[in-house]
């Protein structure tokens, strides 16, 4: 079963950052797309970035020009670098295969607040 154990939130002021971490069970390193999702309270889940093995990326519009996804295939890592945070960015943050074909993690916590 694909594990995924995200890392790596925290609480922020609007305009910081913060740099996300996913780690997969090592069984499972050769999916082909990652992605991040994150849930806010009250709302359903959303995309939030995705990346192939070949680091072609796609970002939800409301993270454009704000978020970076990258991964590591060596080590399998897949990381969410978040500048430029505002409070709607507040969510817990899960990384899943694209389409979140398996189990979801426990998710990591993202507070923007001042």
């Amino acid at each position: 079963q694909v594990q995924f154990v995200e890392s790596g939130g925290g609480l922020v002021q609007p305009g910081g950052s913060l740099k996300l971490s996913c780690a997969v069970s090592a069984r499972f390193i050769s999916i082909t797309i990652m992605a991040w999702y994150r849930q806010a309270p009250g709302k359903q889940r959303e995309f939030v970035a995705s990346i192939d093995r070949n680091g072609n990326t796609n970002y939800a519009d409301s993270v454009k020009g704000r978020f970076t996804i990258s991964r590591n295939n060596a080590k399998n890592p897949v990381y969410l670098q978040m500048n430029g945070l505002k409070p709607e960015d507040t969510a817990v943050y899960y990384c899943n295969s694209d389409g979140g074909l398996y189990s979801w993690g426990q998710g990591t916590q993202v507070t923007v607040s001042s």
